[in-house]
């Protein structure tokens, strides 16, 4: 019951997302007809107050006076709110035109960290107003209003509600640029018959601009991927266009049929793409061999998600693009960011799925219900060959992160990947243990770029657990004994086994005890630590003078601890062969080791 219904709840997230994405695509739509600004705000803030469902929702501009006036809003709100007109370097939305960020209030009345002006307090109060969001609108970098949710009763505002009504104000902000745009070029005309050519031509580009954004928007409704929206750029704009991730690797690379250009190099990509970053803005440059190229960083509120690189021959005449092209440039990395974020989202969905399924089987094994046989069935995995338990860690990556990386191999070998008792597991059908092991090692290890240890075993009579649990204890053993890049099975290991295998812990205790019981009893009857002092000698290689200076103590005091060990052990380990007992302090150490894991 409690995993239908975090199924349904994962259906309702995916649901609540897709009605956002679509709202936004008609948003977005609505933005290529150049209409009215005020019937597009009030388009965008109707759609964002249905979307974040708090009391009201307004959006306000800074007028020629330097004051702060709401020029759309939805819901209930009175009209004497609505005529309020307020400094703009007061309130939140003072704060957020200054920061050019978005700001809230738990409680508005209440809160000390903005600047408050009388006249709009007292509205505020006739009003009910409690908790306040606020979201700038940002014109090449100028801040010109801000698009704000309200609530009557205190509340905190999610990251989520956050970055959904920043996409509006980033819609908004496009709005009031293009119809700022479009003014102009109806004012010229009238006023300026002289240029009618100029701004003609100037026309063209801003039809061809809203051309290229209605095909960008059916590439998406028509339910594009990322490497749709890179070709359909190249086609429009010419050149090549490149979308790369936020690790700085091409994702894709589209070139137009009329003037395809080179690639740019990962050097020339690191570069462009840190400017873009310090400037919030997209940039230009010309290198040395011709090629002019523009990049856009790819945001979504604070999240940086990648960028969108356009390269072209600077000789063709398209060394200076016109504003309208590198606007559709950075209009479509608005596109792409909701593209990667859905893609990310059912990605993680299928990453929850599948690492809950995977704890599901480690959990209830040994055995398979029906149920679970028909879930594995239904993810087209035949969970009879899920025979093979492995465990990865990674120094340089957290065991999250980690299984996000065996989700991609799970899902091309028909497997399970997820995080279990906080280790990066997978289980997945093999043939050849060995070659799986060394496999699943070899693609960690280049996708990483650094070391990783994969331990897997094999699972008998659909008992899951008791393999994830060998394994994980062999892989506890291999960090212990210095063996932190490889991929092996813990058959590589048995001589370990008396470590690892719970059910030969007996044989491990009666052979430490034979080797070091006097001393362990000593140690913990007089609060002594000979069993560490000599089991530091050993690793010293007796040498008397390396093991005093390791525990920080004085050469005659480490041979009276080594004579008292001899003593209590009743033997002297100058003289007799001290191998059994160099193997039980080791195999007492690693059993510490090994206890602590899973």
């Amino acid at each position: 019951m409690v995993s239908n219904l975090g199924g349904g709840a994962r259906l309702r997230s995916l649901a609540r997302r897709q009605r956002e994405l679509a709202s936004l695509y008609t948003t977005a739509k609505s933005l290529t007809a150049l209409g009215e600004l005020d019937d597009v705000l009030r388009s965008i803030v109707q759609h964002a107050h249905d979307l974040i469902r708090t009391d009201f929702t307004y959006l306000s501009l800074v007028g020629s006076d330097g004051r702060l006036s709401v020029r759309a809003s939805e819901g209930t709100i009175s009209a004497s709110f609505l005529a309020a007109c307020i400094p703009a370097d007061v309130g939140l939305g003072g704060k957020v035109l200054a920061s050019r960020s978005p700001h809230w209030v738990r409680d508005y009345a209440a809160t000390t960290l903005i600047d408050h002006d009388p006249d709009f307090d007292r509205l505020v109060s006739a009003e009910g107003l409690v908790a306040l969001l606020g979201v700038p609108l940002v014109i090449r970098g100028e801040a010109v209003g801000a698009l704000f949710a309200a609530d009557r009763s205190e509340w905190s505002f999610q990251a989520d509600e956050i970055a959904l009504l920043r996409a509006f104000a980033d819609h908004a902000a496009v709005a009031l640029d293009n119809a700022r745009l479009y003014e102009a070029s109806r004012t010229a005309l009238h006023e300026l018959r002289i240029a009618y050519r100029k701004i003609e031509e100037h026309m063209a580009v801003v039809e061809r601009a809203q051309a290229i954004h209605e095909a960008l928007t059916g590439v998406v409704l028509g339910g594009g991927t990322p490497g749709d929206v890179t070709q359909l750029l190249a086609d429009q704009l010419g050149g090549s266009v490149t979308l790369v991730d936020r690790a700085g690797d091409a994702l894709f690379h589209s070139d137009s049929a009329s003037s395809p250009c080179l690639a740019p190099s990962e050097a020339d990509l690191a570069d462009a793409i840190e400017k873009a970053r310090r400037s919030g803005r997209c940039t230009t440059s010309v290198d040395a061999v011709g090629v002019a190229r523009s990049l856009a960083s790819i945001q979504a509120g604070d999240s940086y998600l990648g960028a969108l690189a356009w390269s072209r021959e600077a000789t063709a005449g398209q060394g200076v693009p016109n504003d309208a092209n590198l606007r559709t440039l950075e209009r479509a990395t608005h596109i792409l960011g909701l593209l990667i974020l859905k893609e990310r989202a059912v990605a993680e969905a299928g990453e929850r799925s599948s690492g809950e399924l995977l704890t599901e089987l480690m959990v209830g094994s040994p055995g398979i219900s029906s149920a679970q046989r028909a879930r594995t069935r239904a993810r087209n995995i035949d969970a009879d060959r899920l025979d093979l338990v492995l465990v990865a860690d990674s120094p340089a990556l957290s065991s999250t992160d980690l299984s996000r990386h065996l989700h991609d191999i799970a899902q091309d070998c028909r497997g399970l990947a997820g995080e279990h008792l906080g280790r990066a597991t997978v289980i997945l059908p093999s043939t050849d243990d060995d070659h799986t092991v060394g496999e699943v090692h070899r693609r960690l290890r280049r996708s990483l770029g650094g070391p990783v240890a994969v331990i897997g075993e094999r699972v008998v009579h659909h008992d899951w657990s008791r393999a994830f649990s060998l394994a994980s204890r062999c892989g506890a053993v291999m960090r212990a004994i210095g063996h932190t890049d490889l991929g092996a099975t813990t058959g590589r290991y048995a001589l370990y086994a008396l470590l690892f295998d719970t059910e030969r812990v007996c044989e491990l205790d009666r052979f430490i005890s034979d080797s070091i019981g006097p001393l362990l009893a000593y140690d913990q009857r007089r609060g002594t630590d000979l069993v560490d002092t000599l089991s530091a000698y050993y690793v010293n290689r007796s040498n008397v003078a390396a093991t005093a200076r390791a525990l920080f103590v004085h050469v005659n005091t480490l041979l009276k601890r080594l004579d008292r060990a001899d003593t209590v052990l009743g033997l002297d380990r100058r003289r007799e062969n001290d191998l059994e007992l160099q193997l039980g302090l080791r195999l007492h150490q690693l059993r510490a080791i090994t206890n602590a894991s899973p």
